[in-house]
């Protein structure tokens, strides 16, 4: 289980992540990471969603690139993006030194998992380049944190069908899969939609002013 102060190296990627508050300590309401990033790298699997989550994001250090739907966003120190849940996005350093994010993401459900997982794999040389799960660790891992993350294209059943002939033939072959010890998924900030619906309150990790900080640049395409 994940505690606050772990830091993960992925080394296919280079991201460094470092928990700043996880789901015990916030009763899955959310995990707080600290994301470090070398220039010019992002982290695995380009353009996705979180069909449950918000994902917050504050620029502490270094200068950030953001894709959010249509939108493009350069964000530097101050500067704060907020991803609404079901909303495609991706995000890289766009600058010349290491890049540091507060990164909170909400609720929590299993992304602490999904991080050391994806780590794991990366340790095991079973990612592609960029840090990416091989095709038969991927259909296992998109199907294992399908409420956490998908792709943006193609459409979910889409993915689901291309996906599911490859999770039979990686049961089938009885490959290990990296487990990673957890609880079961938190529902807290879950309606009965499946849609996040708490109103957020003021915790430790969070500053009032942050929040309302709008980044310096934006352009559509």
């Amino acid at each position: 289980m994940a505690h606050a102060g772990q830091t993960l190296r992925n080394p296919a990627s280079g991201e460094r992540i470092t928990f700043r508050a996880t789901a015990a300590d916030t009763d899955g309401e959310l995990v707080a990471i600290e994301l470090e990033l070398p220039p010019g790298r992002r982290v695995p699997g380009g353009l996705h969603i979180h069909p449950r989550q918000e994902e917050r994001f504050e620029v502490a250090e270094g200068t950030m690139r953001f894709r959010v739907g249509r939108e493009r966003v350069t964000a530097g120190p101050g500067d704060v993006v907020v991803v609404p849940a079901g909303v495609p996005h991706d995000f890289a350093n766009d600058g010349d030194a290491d890049a540091v994010v507060h990164v909170e993401v909400r609720p929590a459900l299993q992304m602490e998992r999904l991080f050391e997982t994806a780590v794991r794999l990366a340790e095991q040389g079973r990612t592609m380049r960029g840090g990416i799960p091989r095709p038969l660790d991927l259909a296992l891992f998109m199907r294992e944190f399908e409420n956490e993350v998908e792709a943006a294209v193609p459409p979910r059943w889409m993915q689901r069908l291309a996906l599911a002939p490859l999770a039979w033939l990686a049961r089938r072959r009885g490959g290990s899969w990296p487990r990673v010890r957890g609880r079961v998924a938190d529902t807290a900030g879950l309606g009965r939609s499946g849609i996040h619906t708490s109103i957020r309150r003021e915790a430790p990790w969070e500053t009032r002013a942050s929040r309302f900080r709008v980044p310096r640049s934006t352009s559509s395409d």
